[in-house]
């Protein structure tokens, strides 16, 4: 093994394990690499999972901040995305998203992005809606 690939496993993913799904050919860019917007839906299906666990509530994204794109994600690899609850505010939740690929559906596992998310609760006409104080103590005080 080289040296970059006994570095990448040695880092392990922070957080939950959210989601699971395979890159197809159908998500590829002209370039053959999967598309950049497949893995931000991907990492956003995944932080809204974790939100709307968090709330108890109704949450939509409201900023993605300080996303880097570390490494390609290529077909046939499994995208796991790891959530882990940052902060939770009066009506805002904060978390930290990492994609890792495993590579080929069962190989080494490389970190490919990571980002901050923030999500409000909101109400069923979309007007932001107080979390619990219990939800809020849960997270912020773990």
């Amino acid at each position: 093994m080289n040296d970059t690939r006994d570095a990448v496993e040695e880092e392990q993913p922070v957080g939950e394990l959210t989601t699971r799904t395979m890159a197809m050919p159908a998500d590829t860019n002209a370039s053959g690499d999967i598309f950049g917007g497949w893995v931000v839906s991907q990492m956003d299906i995944a932080a809204g999972i974790a939100a709307s666990q968090c709330a108890m509530e109704r949450v939509v994204t409201v900023a993605i901040d300080s996303m880097t794109f570390i490494r390609p994600v290529k077909v046939g690899d499994v995208m796991c995305v790891y959530s882990r609850v940052l902060r939770v505010g009066r009506t805002s939740i904060t978390l930290a998203i990492e994609a890792w690929a495993l590579r080929h559906r069962f190989g080494y596992r490389e970190k490919v992005t990571n980002a901050q998310f923030t999500f409000v609760a909101v109400d069923d006409n979309g007007k932001p809606i107080e979390i619990s104080e219990e939800q809020r103590a849960k997270y912020n005080n773990a």
